[in-house]
């Protein structure tokens, strides 16, 4: 392949936060690829519409928003179509939310294209980083250890884990919020957990884990846990 794959990480949605870097490749890329739904438009893309232009192509790369894995299928599908522009000589920038190595999609067709072509990442302001801007919460200082925790895993394993940091970003929250909330305040901790939705966009929220209403959270939303508290400012 004489083409060139991009992999940029465009940021939690404030198409601010989108790097030089990735500002600069994705306009001079040939093509714009993007994960989708398997019906609707694609939030990475909306990141960054406001910088495509009309003479590059674009592809979709549609990915089922169910619950469980997503089938390989959907990356392998992904991946010939990246493969096809690549071996025309095209160059790719595929988009990202947050960023490329970090619960990102990117990671499956990074594997499936690795070795196939010349492969550049452009690192992202990740959901992690994000969400503790919008809270006002320092993640680590000096000796501190940070752990990341999807909230997919099962409950016993994620109390397990919990205890390995001293700040734990749990995200995945979605329909998993019931049981992350159970969990900490069944160790103390819920008083000392913030919840972050929809970081750096028009509508984000911040406020005390404990005074989120009902058992699901949106797709984007996440909670820190300190377990020394840190003073934050709740919005």
């Amino acid at each position: 392949m004489t083409g060139r794959l991009f992999g940029l990480g465009v940021g939690p949605g404030d198409p601010e936060l989108l790097t030089l870097k990735a500002l600069r490749l994705l306009r001079a890329a040939d093509v714009v690829a993007y994960p989708a739904p398997e019906e609707g438009a694609s939030f990475a893309r909306s990141i960054v519409a406001r910088w495509l232009d009309r003479a590059q192509r674009e592809i979709a790369i549609r990915v089922p928003m169910r619950l469980g894995p997503v089938p390989a299928g959907a990356y392998d599908a992904g991946a010939a179509a990246l493969a096809a522009e690549l071996e025309r000589g095209n160059d790719v920038a595929l988009l990202c939310q947050g960023d490329p190595l970090l619960y990102g999609s990117f990671i499956e067709l990074f594997a499936r294209l690795a070795g196939r072509c010349e492969v550049e990442i452009v690192p992202g302001v990740s959901s992690p980083s994000a969400g503790a801007a919008a809270a006002r919460l320092p993640l680590v200082s000096r000796d501190e250890s940070l752990l990341v925790l999807p909230a997919t895993l099962a409950e016993a394993e994620f109390r397990r884990r919990l205890a390995a940091a001293d700040t734990v970003v749990v995200v995945k929250l979605g329909r998993h919020l019931a049981k992350i909330r159970r969990v900490l305040d069944r160790l103390g901790l819920l008083d000392r957990a913030s919840y972050v939705e929809r970081a750096s966009l028009p509508d984000e929220r911040v406020l005390p884990l404990a005074a989120v209403e009902g058992d699901a959270a949106p797709y984007f939303s996440l909670a820190i846990v300190r377990p020394q508290r840190t003073e934050s400012t709740h919005s």
